[in-house]
């Protein structure tokens, strides 16, 4: 521990500058105090990752607490997780590890669902790498059976609503998750035009992360966190048109999004909206996540008839 002492040490003298300027040219290991490793685990926490490091040192040593019964059978009757990225964007582990991570805590599926093109600080995929992507799932797909990968993406929505990918290809994904992931303090009236326009878009399965909060804030400064508050919206227009349309909201299971505040997951309730509980996991071990949206939805008195990753695969699918 001594090691991440002194590498924690040496970047605090930094400024935001100095220090987006080391990651951005893979410097931080030129620093005296800082190694591989060390430097790793910075840039992770940076990026607003957990850091893989931290990450298998709770699975090893963590107390496992268990899950209150309403909770646990909540869980229990989950069968995947809809929000899933891989290397091939901005997540830390191949798709295959991230399919058996998935297989080993008992899922029947999962929907890989990296980012579209426009997030390039993410690696989104263009068109062309999501057409390689989805032969390397058909070919896991093959392997891991009855496991099954559902092809997806979570999609940026673009300011004007229209969502960053070409139809052709949503039209052939399993899952689209779309989420807003700029100009998030847009006033209200944009952001309620721009979500109301994605939730219509008949290729829209999930409305990802509907706030955008961050609960932990994604740098540390001066050794204080900075969160970011949520985006403002008419969340009763854009979770009734969830329920017209469709489109099921997502209770994003993050530590640092818990995603969406609990009053707005109760609105979403009340107005009839089917969810989903996902991990938007970025590693094999962030999988486990998925039980802070249960306890969310326990809490917030979400049916479990409506959580549409109750379902199985075809059923799912047959959706539409």
């Amino acid at each position: 521990m001594q090691a991440f002492r002194t590498a924690a040490a040496v970047v605090d003298g930094l400024d935001a500058d100095q220090l987006d300027l080391k990651i951005r040219t893979n410097t931080l290991k030129d620093l005296k105090g800082v190694g591989p490793k060390t430097a790793a685990v910075v840039v992770e926490a940076h990026e607003g990752q957990v850091p893989e490091y931290l990450t298998k040192l709770e699975e090893t040593y963590a107390e496992l607490i268990p899950l209150a019964d309403d909770v646990a059978e909540f869980r229990a009757a989950l069968r995947g997780d809809l929000h899933v990225h891989s290397d091939w964007s901005d997540g830390g582990s191949p798709i295959r590890e991230m399919a058996e991570a998935a297989m080993a805590i008992g899922h029947e599926y999962m929907a890989l669902t990296d980012h579209s093109p426009r997030l390039t600080v993410a690696n989104g995929l263009s068109a062309a790498r999501l057409e390689q992507q989805l032969d390397v799932v058909a070919g896991l797909n093959a392997e891991l059976a009855p496991f099954r990968i559902l092809t997806g993406i979570e999609c940026d929505i673009n300011v004007d609503g229209s969502l960053d990918q070409t139809d052709e290809l949503l039209g052939r994904l399993d899952v689209v998750v779309a989420s807003v992931h700029s100009e998030l303090r847009a006033d209200s009236k944009a952001m309620t035009a721009r979500m109301l326009t994605a939730v219509a878009n008949p290729h829209t399965d999930v409305l990802g992360h509907c706030t955008g909060r961050l609960v932990i804030g994604r740098r540390q400064r001066n050794g204080t966190q900075k969160p970011r508050p949520e985006s403002q919206f008419d969340a009763e227009a854009v979770f009734s048109a969830c329920t017209e349309f469709g489109t099921a909201v997502e209770i994003n299971s993050r530590p640092e999004r818990l995603d969406p505040p609990k009053r707005l997951l109760s609105l979403a309730v009340e107005l009839g909206c089917d969810f989903a509980v996902d991990t938007d996991a970025h590693a094999p071990g962030q999988l486990d996540w998925q039980s802070n949206g249960c306890e969310r939805a326990v809490e917030c008195g979400v049916p479990v008839d409506r959580v549409i990753n109750t379902k199985t695969a075809d059923d799912l699918l047959a959706r539409g």
